[in-house]
């Protein structure tokens, strides 16, 4: 098989922030054969790989020389049952969100509080995705990936993959993996996950004293909607930074110089530290420069109000870390991926 390569292919609809640069050649592959067969033509053409997915995590800072290969497989499918427990997989390419919408429809929960997340399934394990008191670690049942050293396929156990916080053995080792199939252990009596941010509250505003998975997932997609701007109206890649860890101490020292510091207790004996609460007491919220900006409503947000340029955004992110850094002594760290890597 043949992949389809095109040349000078704008990737500005291919990223949620719409940076607007070049792939010099680009292949959009919907299974493993396509997928292969693009390898092949990088390889025989000695040019660097760059894969994408849905571009919702990541910043574009300059046109790419090479070859990027979108992900575009679709398939979701249930493998088997163990009582309640259902063995759920999809394909890499597959949407999140409707991929989320799918198994609430089978009636399975579990990832009813990652709706609306954006991106693809098989992005998901790369960032060990997460949001109100989930993450995809919880849930994960393994994946497929193809090894790109040794062009041979590996199934992933959930301690293979080294999930941390954002973060996973495929982001610790960028350019070697290509996610191609990912599976969840769904449950159709799964407990629901309520005491994280105001899930609770939401639903007893609405009434709702025994709620479903589907009233978590609809309750958490009017908050997502609330608090994070649509990147189809404004270019945005959500939360740009992790929240910082930190230890303890440190965090019960930053609590008495700032008694409004948001922070929370971790297992391990550190702290999570909110860095949006950091960037807004530091004045950033709101601020922008050119097009490049710090959203009104979401000081975590970095936002391309039309043609800001990756560069921009990087350097405001930067000049952002820099003062946080400055005045509480606190490292933040990009969430987004950026690429080429800077």
């Amino acid at each position: 098989m043949t992949a389809a390569i095109d040349q000078g292919v704008s990737l500005k609809a291919y990223n949620t922030f719409g940076v607007d640069v070049r792939a010099a050649h680009f292949a959009e592959v919907t299974d493993d054969a396509a997928l292969l067969a693009a390898l092949g033509y990088a390889k025989a053409h000695e040019l660097p790989v760059y894969l994408l997915g849905g571009g919702s995590n990541l910043l574009l800072l300059e046109d790419l020389p090479g070859l990027v290969i979108r992900m575009a497989s679709r398939g979701r499918r249930l493998l088997q049952a163990q009582g309640s427990r259902v063995l759920v997989e999809a394909e890499a390419g597959e949407p999140w969100h409707p991929f989320v919408g799918w198994t609430l429809d089978q009636g399975l929960g579990g990832l009813e509080n990652l709706s609306l997340i954006p991106g693809t399934v098989g992005a998901a394990p790369m960032q060990n995705v997460g949001a109100y008191g989930v993450e995809v670690k919880d849930v994960f049942a393994g994946l497929t990936a193809l090894d790109r050293q040794s062009g041979e396929l590996q199934d992933f156990t959930l301690e293979q993959c080294r999930f941390g916080y954002r973060d996973s053995v495929f982001k610790r080792e960028p350019g070697r993996w290509v996610i191609l199939r990912v599976r969840f252990w769904l449950d159709r009596e799964a407990p629901l996950q309520l005491e994280y941010g105001p899930v609770r509250q939401r639903l007893a505003e609405q009434g709702i004293t025994e709620p479903g998975p589907r009233d978590v997932s609809e309750a958490i997609c009017q908050i997502r909607r609330e608090k994070l701007p649509d990147p189809t109206t404004l270019g945005n890649a959500g939360s740009f930074f992790k929240n910082p860890l930190v230890p303890a101490a440190k965090a019960a020292a930053l609590s008495e110089r700032w008694p409004g510091l948001v922070a929370y207790p971790q297992a391990d004996g550190q702290a999570k530290l909110a860095a949006g609460w950091l960037i807004e007491q530091a004045g950033w919220k709101g601020y922008r420069r050119g097009d490049a900006a710090v959203h009104q409503h979401q000081a975590l947000v970095l936002v391309n109000h039309g043609t800001a340029t990756g560069a921009q955004l990087l350097a405001l992110a930067r000049d952002i870390q820099a003062d946080i850094r400055a005045r509480f002594g606190v490292e933040l760290e990009m969430e987004a991926n950026l690429l080429p890597a800077a």
